[in-house]
């Protein structure tokens, strides 16, 4: 059966089915060889996390602290997909309900707590009618931002950054990446079609920026801030508008793009170290996180040292 990707008939379709029993995420021990039921796994750099049941961990005695019930969107997703999982959150978001969502290769499923699980269910259900009932359902929109978006684009900013990506701890004060956004807008390498918003339903959710950047003498594009609101964050947001981006840059005939980034998240989108090409990342403790993404009329035999816009070095 071929793969849904329309946001309207996947949310008018979907089918929302509670699966038996209880389920948690447990850190699994380093060295202990994998046991038990495990449903699902997710490999990170401070370890293995598992999904299993709740009764299997405490046979295993297993920690954890959330306990979750599963529910299974019935509906075959593309992995391609955009929108499905930002408006299944919003909805859950306006009940306040959390969700934690697990992406099958068939299927979205969903991990809500224990206690919010019927809830839930009323929530999901309530959202397939209505938008079966109201046609076609708010679409994420890719558009080049306006200076009218600025205020709105800052404020997203400052919320997506006031919890640190690096520490995980809460940001004192105003997060720098507003300061350099306010720099990059305004700087001599700003490159207006590489300004760009996410829309849905008429709201900015989300913002990604390229600016001109360069390696000796030739032009590349340095790429970020990135940021996306933060209730619908690991929404698939991050990734359309990466997606915009690269489609952008290869459309202008643009060489490459370098960044400062998870290499978990961003290999997905073909970048590598950028040592890897002959790249030198601007600070040396960067080395392993910068990364750089080689586009179709990259020339081969680069050599040199990365430099973003001046408001990065200022």
């Amino acid at each position: 059966m071929t793969a849904e990707k329309d946001l309207h008939t996947l949310l008018a379709t979907m089918r929302p089915v509670r699966r038996d029993g209880e389920f948690v995420y447990v850190l699994w021990p380093h060295g202990r060889p994998l046991e038990g039921g495990i449903m699902a796994a997710v490999r990170e750099a401070e370890g293995l996390t598992v999904v299993m049941a709740r009764d299997e961990a405490e046979a295993l005695a297993l920690p954890y602290d959330f306990v979750g019930a599963w529910i299974t969107l019935e509906v075959h997703s593309s992995l391609e997909a955009v929108g499905l999982t930002a408006a299944v959150g919003a909805a859950l978001t306006e009940a306040k309900i959390s969700c934690n969502v697990l992406a099958g290769f068939h299927h979205d499923h969903l991990m809500v707590p224990l206690a919010d699980a019927d809830r839930a269910l009323e929530v999901l259900h309530e959202l397939a009618e209505d938008s079966g009932r109201a046609g076609p359902a708010p679409t994420l929109r890719m558009r080049t931002e306006r200076p009218e978006d600025r205020p709105a684009i800052l404020a997203l900013t400052a919320a997506a950054f006031a919890v640190s990506p690096i520490t995980g701890l809460r940001v004192d004060g105003e997060p720098e990446e507003v300061g350099l956004l306010c720099g990059l807008f305004d700087c001599a390498e700003y490159l207006p079609e590489f300004s760009i918003v996410a829309e849905l339903d008429g709201e900015i959710v989300g913002h990604v920026i390229s600016t001109r950047g360069w390696v000796g003498e030739l032009e590349l594009l340095g790429l970020g801030p990135i940021g996306v609101v933060p209730r619908l964050q690991r929404h698939g947001i991050g990734t359309a508008l990466m997606k915009e981006t690269l489609a952008r840059a290869n459309l202008a005939g643009e060489r490459g793009i370098a960044l400062l980034g998870s290499p978990d998240f961003y290999s997905r989108f073909g970048f590598v170290p950028s040592t890897s090409l002959g790249v030198a990342p601007p600070k040396a403790e960067w080395n392993g996180y910068f990364q750089l993404l080689p586009l179709a009329v990259w020339p081969g035999g680069v050599s040199g040292t990365f430099r973003y816009a001046r408001p990065f070095a200022d």
